[in-house]
């Protein structure tokens, strides 16, 4: 007989942990699956910049001692210019977050099973009942939370999630050490995240410094497979070239090094969901996707979706008759259009926008940053319309067609 849980999560990321943490301080019986190893989680999944911010610290508990370091601003550069905004942010060792989120659902009750790799849904009478893992082994559960990210192998099998490989973002960063991060003629980088916007280094997307605190940062780039990558990338060279190309050149990095063992690398999609739950079943985290699609945070936003699939559980089996039919279950895709990812399809379209433009446009953007001051770049983040209008030009109509072209001619 397989074991029956209140709800079963498939992956122990912020999301899946998260959700986790939240259902068992309900006081329902939750457990999570996760195809690592417990000696070696998060290894394989250490996979995230891991920047964010002073809400999410706050919203969720998160203690100092998983921080790296204290920010105090964010940069954006261009090829030959940048501006600085004052914004307070935390960069997460991602590992040791990880844990603090496995050990805070254990201290709530949350049972964790690790090396457990979940490979298909067990279906009774066409409804998702439970998980198949690790080859023929069973759980069942009232409701099923797929946290897996982009494998995605529940939601995928029910038809929850479409997952386009044109939509793909990939990403590698590395840690150094001797990182010069205020040389003459670049911005202060102590104490900041910067994201740079060059398509010599990235194309179709964009490259980052977080600062980590002395003489050592988190670098990576990212990029999507889009239009814009296939107009600039460079022959034979590989998203790792990208990166090797921009430290060779940066004099920032003349003298760094990089630090062993300290590699990440990972995907998502940015694209919006077209659905994120049926009957007994919800997908969270990058499964959806969630990842912020212009900025590319997804920790805060992963932990909220988990949130909101906790509340969904609790609303879903609250009732003296438990009801998890789709219509019940849909209450969690309410709450993610409303508070995880509120003006998502806005926010997608100046991703899309963004990453169109040229090396010149990225210029003339930072100009426009620097002229219109700080408030301007915080009510396009948040997808005011007129704030956004205001970054464009008369001369953007050449970006704007092409956008457009790209959106429904392909």
């Amino acid at each position: 007989m397989s074991e029956t849980y209140d709800a079963v999560i498939a992956g122990a990321g912020p999301a899946g942990a998260q959700c986790a943490r939240d259902i068992a301080a309900r006081g329902y019986d939750v457990v999570v699956l996760e195809t690592e190893g417990e000696d070696e989680f998060p290894s394989r999944s250490n996979k995230s910049t891991a920047g964010t911010f002073p809400s999410t610290m706050t919203s969720f508990g998160v203690p100092d001692d998983v921080v790296m370091n204290f920010t105090d601003s964010v940069v954006i550069e261009s090829p030959t210019g940048h501006f600085d905004r004052t914004q307070s942010g935390a960069v997460l060792e991602f590992a040791d977050f990880k844990n603090w989120l496995v050990e805070e659902g254990r201290a709530d009750g949350a049972e964790y099973r690790f090396d457990a790799r979940v490979s298909k849904p067990l279906m009774e009478g066409g409804e998702i009942v439970g998980v198949v893992y690790d080859g023929d082994e069973e759980v069942r559960g009232e409701v099923i939370i797929d946290a897996t990210g982009p494998s995605a192998p529940l939601a995928k099998k029910l038809g929850v999630v479409d997952l386009q490989r044109e939509k793909q973002a990939i990403g590698v960063e590395y840690e150094y050490e001797g990182v010069d991060v205020d040389p003459d003629g670049y911005a202060n980088l102590t104490d900041a995240m910067m994201l740079r916007l060059d398509h010599r280094m990235a194309p179709g997307g964009y490259s980052w410094l977080f600062h980590t605190g002395g003489d050592t940062a988190k670098v990576g780039v990212c990029y999507i497979q889009n239009a814009a990558h296939r107009e600039n990338a460079r022959e034979d060279f590989t998203i790792d070239d990208y990166l090797t190309n921009w430290v060779d050149s940066d004099p920032r990095f003349a003298d760094a090094e990089r630090l062993e063992g300290k590699q990440h690398r990972g995907s998502a999609h940015i694209q919006p969901p077209t659905s994120m739950s049926t009957d007994g079943f919800m997908a969270i985290g990058d499964t959806v996707p969630t990842l912020d699609p212009l900025w590319g945070e997804g920790i805060d936003k992963c932990m909220r979706s988990g949130r909101a699939a906790a509340a969904t559980v609790d609303a879903c089996l609250t009732p003296e008759e438990p009801d998890t039919s789709a219509e019940a279950v849909s209450v969690y895709d309410r709450l993610w259009h409303d508070e995880v990812a509120p003006k998502a399809r806005t926010r997608l379209v100046m991703t899309e926008l963004l990453y169109l433009a040229s090396n010149d446009r990225y210029d003339r953007l930072v100009a426009d940053l620097n002229r219109l001051g700080p408030d301007t770049l915080t009510k396009a983040n948040q997808g005011n319309v007129r704030a956004i209008l205001n970054l464009l030009r008369p001369g953007d109509a050449p970006l704007l067609a092409k956008y457009l072209r790209n959106r429904y001619l392909g």
